[in-house]
């Protein structure tokens, strides 16, 4: 089954989650304004599966030959199948910013992933609780929020050592019918807006952090489990342009004393196997947050060339807004190519499932973590000051200015004055509103901190090759005519040496 917009908002409403935003319990939360935001982007991701424009993309073949399902939802198998999930991301999130809703297939991915590396390496049957699983989240069309990360409590200890044990997700009881778990998972992207979250474990673990080795399948109202999140974008805001239509919300799960049964548990204690399923997931999702972030990137770009327009300016003649224009285009489309790079070089698992590239990336990850502000910077230098100068919308209605401000505010004869005004408060509501900042801040530690970044970079490089090639080609350029570092001092050729310092000694 497909679901349009229409159904999914319809579907939310069967669900009864408990939920506080900014500070007050809502009641539906396919109906709260301070969410709407958040439904109208992942709506977006079930009309482009029907849309005949879209679906070649938006759509994939069910991993047992079924039919089809929605891409966010699928098994990635080939190097196409990786590609066409960066170039659907892209496309939703130029229509919406962040689509929150490819987090389902990374998460789905790496369970898939574990399953297969757990069963053949204990013995246990997981494999066919998380086809189950699947089949029941492609049928119904679902959207699965991803529990990750933890609150973690004191950075320096270890999940069993925190004097609280809620700091890390964990279980509580087992039972014969499933486990009880408590704890907080935090930055839980979308988690109001969606059916199910999988939790999932978000660190490795040792033998004695073997209760918080957990992933499981959870509704989002089941009973113990309270989501306390952030408004979607800036609902209800006359400048927000974007964000009052199109937003992200994240949530801070916690969970008290909630029961899973045993056919949606699909990993528990067993503690060696949680650092596979967090690397597996990081390296899923962030190729996808590659793509994500290009997308926004295009609407940057996009807002650049109309400011510019609108301005009277053209950047082929005034080339130091070419060269600014050219700088916003080569981030944006330089870690977009490490994610191409890592869709062709990806690694198929035992499992089946074709991984991205860990490496490209990581390294495209990084990329734009560290480069979204240069982005913000640069769509500023294109845009002129005129986003700072700007008065609020409602002198737009106000007699008294709006016929002067409309004089005031015309740049190209060409342009109308209003053109040029939502033009710059599009800009200011992508990079210098409070939903700017935000999506600066989810950039640099969504998916992962620079410096974690950087360690799964250097630990899965193939530095050691880099080494021995140098050695290689240093040894092979040795001869016994040539000296060698490695011999005594005095001993650097067959015949020996002398120190060319020393005096000659004295004839006769």
């Amino acid at each position: 089954m497909l679901m349009s917009a229409a159904d999914y908002r319809e579907s939310l409403r069967r669900y009864r989650p408990r939920v506080f935003v900014n500070g007050r319990q809502i009641g539906c939360v396919a109906d709260e304004p301070a969410l709407r935001p958040g439904v109208n982007a992942l709506g977006v991701t079930y009309d482009y599966a029907l849309n005949p424009t879209h679906r070649h993309l938006a759509l994939a073949d069910n991993h047992d030959g079924s039919g089809q399902v929605n891409r966010f939802i699928s098994l990635n198998r080939s190097t196409e199948d990786l590609q066409a999930k960066l170039e659907l991301t892209r496309l939703v999130c130029q229509e919406t910013g962040c689509a929150m809703r490819y987090l389902s297939m990374d998460g789905l991915n790496a369970l898939y992933q574990l399953s297969h590396r757990l069963d053949d390496a204990t013995g246990s049957e997981y494999r066919p609780r998380v086809k189950a699983y699947l089949e029941e989240v492609q049928s119904k069309d679902l959207t699965v929020g991803i529990a990750m990360t933890d609150a973690k409590g004191d950075r320096r200890l270890r999940p069993h050592e925190q004097p609280r044990m809620d700091s890390y997700l964990h279980v509580t009881e087992r039972r014969a019918d499933g486990v009880v778990i408590s704890g907080v998972k935090a930055i839980v992207t979308a988690g109001p807006c969606v059916h199910e979250l999988l939790v999932l474990p978000g660190r490795a673990m040792t033998p004695e952090d073997a209760p918080f080795a957990i992933a499981c399948a959870v509704p989002v109202d089941a009973p113990g489990l309270t989501m306390i999140a952030r408004p979607a974008g800036r609902p209800g805001e006359d400048t927000a342009l974007f964000s009052g239509h199109y937003g992200q919300t994240t949530a801070v799960c916690v969970f008290e004393e909630v029961f899973v049964p045993w056919e949606r548990v699909f990993l528990c204690g067993e503690h060696e196997h949680s650092e596979f399923l967090t690397k597996s997931y990081a390296t899923h999702h962030r190729h996808t947050c590659i793509a994500a972030r290009a997308g926004f990137g295009d609407l940057l770009i996009g807002a650049g060339v109309l400011m510019l327009e609108s301005n009277g300016l053209d950047a082929a003649r005034n080339t130091h807004l070419r060269d600014t224009m050219v700088e916003l285009i080569k981030i944006v489309e330089g870690f977009y190519a490490c994610g191409v790079a890592a869709s062709v070089y990806g690694y198929a698992d035992p499992a089946g499932i074709l991984e991205p590239d860990a490496v490209f990336s990581n390294i495209g990850k990084l990329l734009l973590s560290n480069q979204i502000y240069d982005m913000y910077r640069l769509a500023h230098e294109v845009s002129g000051g005129l986003i700072v100068a700007l008065p609020g919308p409602d002198e737009d209605h106000n007699p008294h200015t709006a016929a002067s401000l409309a004089e005031i505010f015309r740049g190209s004869p060409d342009v109308p004055a209003d053109r040029r005004v939502q033009t710059a408060r599009f800009i200011e509501d992508l990079t210098a509103s409070d939903a700017g900042g935000w999506m600066s801040l989810i950039s640099l530690h969504g998916g992962g901190s620079p410096q974690a970044l950087k360690a799964e970079i250097y630990r899965r490089y193939p530095v050691q090759d880099k080494r021995q090639l140098v050695e290689r080609l240093i040894e092979r350029g040795l001869s016994s005519a040539q000296p060698s570092a490695s011999r005594e001092p005095g001993q650097c050729c067959d015949r020996g040496c002398s120190d060319p310092a020393a005096p000659p000694a004295a004839a006769g």
